[in-house]
């Protein structure tokens, strides 16, 4: 049933499109596919009446079409965001006290070369503690 209602649907699409391409435009000599000719077939006053009686029809079963198919699609199942788990807060890491310089030879904690000084200490790194990018916000209540 439904794979009839899709096909009579895109008949009537593709329908639509070319009774639409056909008809002569409004103070247009000349249509998409030759509008003399068909003037020739119907008479300057029926061409107008018949196409515009075939465009509204096809557009009222598109429209039909249509809402009986979002209609049998099922409707409402939910929100795009049903299946999505929700995310848990995350905190800021404690601050952790500065470490102590590095020993007299050793390379620093930054990629620093070493100090060639026999009393010469590298400086500790200073890097600030870590920042939350967004504020943690607390579960929502149920």
């Amino acid at each position: 049933m439904i794979y009839l209602l899709y096909f009579l649907h895109v008949v009537v699409c593709v329908f639509l499109i070319l009774v639409v391409l056909v008809q002569q435009g409004k103070g247009a000599d000349l249509s998409v596919f030759g509008g003399g000719g068909t003037m020739a077939a119907f008479g300057a006053r029926g061409a107008t009446t018949i196409l515009h009686k075939l465009t509204v029809g096809s557009f009222v079963i598109f429209i039909l079409t249509t809402l009986t198919l979002a209609i049998l699609q099922g409707g409402s199942k939910g929100s795009v965001m049903s299946g999505v788990k929700e995310k848990v807060p995350v905190s800021a890491p404690a601050a952790t006290p500065p470490s102590a310089p590095a020993a007299t030879g050793a390379p620093a904690a930054t990629g620093a070369p070493a100090a060639t000084g026999s009393n010469t200490a590298a400086a500790p790194s200073t890097t600030p503690p870590a920042t939350p990018t967004a504020p943690a916000t607390p579960p929502p209540q149920q």
